[in-house]
């Protein structure tokens, strides 16, 4: 059985961990649930996608609303355990995401990918995104 839920509870926060890990390998899986929660408070939310009780794809998302875009939802991590990508795990979570976008009546729907991630842009461009602009960047540390 395949569900998708949102993480609230530390121990539900910390089974995302290894799959987000595969995204952001940066993170330090002692930090995490601070990181995420500390997040939270602004608006994040961790879901997590589990078959037969193990986690195998994960998205942070938030909703916002800007001059620009209107309201919208955006998707700061998506990430499927590589192990068993292109079994439609990603797919599935993906559809939710726009089936929650939809629901909390946002107008977008965004995301951001690394350009070196051809396999994840294929992903989002058979879902009809489009590439519509450049993303700049200046680390400040």
């Amino acid at each position: 059985m395949t569900t998708i839920s949102i993480a609230v509870t530390g121990e539900q926060i910390r089974r995302c961990f290894p799959v987000m890990a595969q995204l952001r390998p940066h993170l330090i899986e002692t930090e995490f649930v601070r990181r995420v929660r500390r997040q939270q408070q602004a608006g994040y939310n961790l879901a997590f996608l589990c078959h037969k009780r193990n986690v195998k794809a994960v998205a942070g998302y938030r909703v916002s609303e800007s001059l620009s875009w209107g309201k919208y939802i955006y998707v700061d991590d998506l990430v499927t355990a590589e192990e068993v990508r292109s079994q439609g795990f990603g797919q599935q979570l993906f559809a939710w995401l726009v089936r929650q976008a939809k629901a909390r009546g946002c107008d977008q729907f965004h995301l951001d990918s690394g350009v070196q991630r051809f396999r994840a842009h294929r992903f989002y461009l058979e879902r009809r995104m489009d590439i519509v602009g450049h993303h700049f960047t200046m680390k400040l540390r």
